[in-house]
């Protein structure tokens, strides 16, 4: 144990910028049909009475084989799961859900992170975001709402240390088969940053059809099986920063 984690933390300061977070995760929800599976029954409270709108949230469970049902049952937008559970694991329900519907947007909340592989083995199976617990209320749980209800990705950078280490348990990639141009480059890192296509053709003044032609031309180069396993190379590969 850390002294850390011995003396704990003041949040007092933080309260005004919690709130402030709490409403801007509720406005990023918008109309996004949800499925939670959260092993903490207080959390999965206070989410589905303070941030989500009624009739928004489809299903609820604790335990692996809840959601897992729950998620087949209402094929919601977006599944937001802890990885840990009070039976079953996050993770392996991201991997169950993603084999029965690899198209099932998830949002994988980690408060372990030290459990690596099981983390890459939801990147792997092209989990759309990971999130720590501990930066929830710090604004990171608000933008991983936002890149994954928007169709884009988030990858926790706390977390981005798991993608550089030589093995990667299948992730690994000596380099590109071919070099990808500035705009491709530029297209991958605001990905990785967690912005979906419309919001990166905003900021590239091009067309969301534009901004999806690069990203399979990315894929194609880094031979990646999905964006979320293209924004991993790139952070590999030093593509990403």
């Amino acid at each position: 144990m850390t002294l850390t984690s011995r003396i704990g933390m003041d949040y007092t300061p933080l309260l005004e910028q919690l709130h402030r977070n709490t409403l801007e995760s509720q406005a990023l929800l918008g109309d996004s049909r949800l499925v939670l599976c959260l092993g903490s029954r207080l959390s999965l409270s206070i989410i589905s009475s303070n941030f989500a709108r009624p009739g928004q949230v489809l299903g609820a469970g604790t335990t692996e084989a809840e959601g897992l049902d729950q998620v087949m049952r209402h094929r919601p937008d977006v599944l937001i799961c802890s990885d840990q559970l009070e039976r079953g694991c996050g993770m392996a329900l991201v991997l169950a859900i993603k084999e029965h519907s690899p198209e099932q947007r998830t949002l994988l909340i980690v408060s372990n992170p030290r459990r690596r592989a099981r983390i890459r083995a939801a990147i792997r199976a092209g989990c759309e975001g990971i999130c720590l617990e501990s930066r929830l209320g710090l604004g990171d749980g608000a933008a991983a709402v936002r890149a994954v209800c928007n169709g884009g990705l988030y990858l926790d950078r706390g977390l981005r240390s798991l993608f550089t280490h030589p093995e990667l348990d299948g992730l690994h990639q000596d380099g590109p088969c071919e070099e990808l141009s500035p705009r491709e480059l530029a297209v991958l890192a605001q990905a990785a940053d967690g912005h979906s296509n419309a919001e990166i053709a905003s900021q590239l003044y091009v067309t969301a059809e534009t901004v999806k032609s690069h990203m399979g031309r990315v894929m194609t180069k880094l031979g990646a099986r999905n964006r979320t396993h293209a924004a991993v190379l790139g952070i590999r590969l030093g593509l990403v920063e």
